[in-house]
């Protein structure tokens, strides 16, 4: 299975996964610089089932909610998220809430950072469960921005 999806393909691999009975796991972000604090998300997400599909925020998503950003574009966002041993797939959207796509994937695990409450993540009735890890402050994106504009 190639790691980098259309969103027209979901629908048909998530079935045919489901099928296979594998566990799937939905987490999702912007992933503009990646660093150690997604790094062990992405690795206690893959812990929680078989398969982790990473939704990532497009460009226009990114924009919306995140100002002057993103820093990478998400061509290259998708390809490095890709790389990863723990990531399974990747598939890239728009809406500025992820709740469309995990109504799509309906994952019996639904992963968040810690910066998020249980009730407030987005499209966590679609799933079986939501997991929620700790956040770590010294590893956010706009954390990292921040420093480097005061070196």
């Amino acid at each position: 299975m190639k790691k980098i999806i259309a969103r027209s393909e979901l629908k048909e691999i998530v079935q045919r996964l489901k099928a296979q009975n594998k566990k799937i796991v939905f987490t999702n972000g912007c992933f503009d610089i990646l660093h150690p604090g997604h790094i062990r998300l992405l690795r206690m997400a893959k812990e929680e089932g078989d398969v982790l599909i990473v939704g990532l925020n497009s460009d226009s998503s990114v924009s919306a909610i995140k100002p002057n950003r993103p820093i990478i574009p998400e061509n290259e966002r998708a390809e490095v998220l890709s790389a990863l041993e723990m990531v399974d797939c990747v598939v890239i959207f728009s809406e500025a809430e992820p709740t469309d796509l995990i109504k799509e994937i309906m994952p019996n695990t639904l992963v968040k950072g810690g910066d998020w409450k249980e009730d407030e993540v987005k499209g966590r009735e679609f799933s079986d469960k939501v997991k929620l890890f700790p956040y770590i402050e010294k590893w956010s994106t706009s954390s990292i921005i921040t420093r480097c504009k005061k070196a």
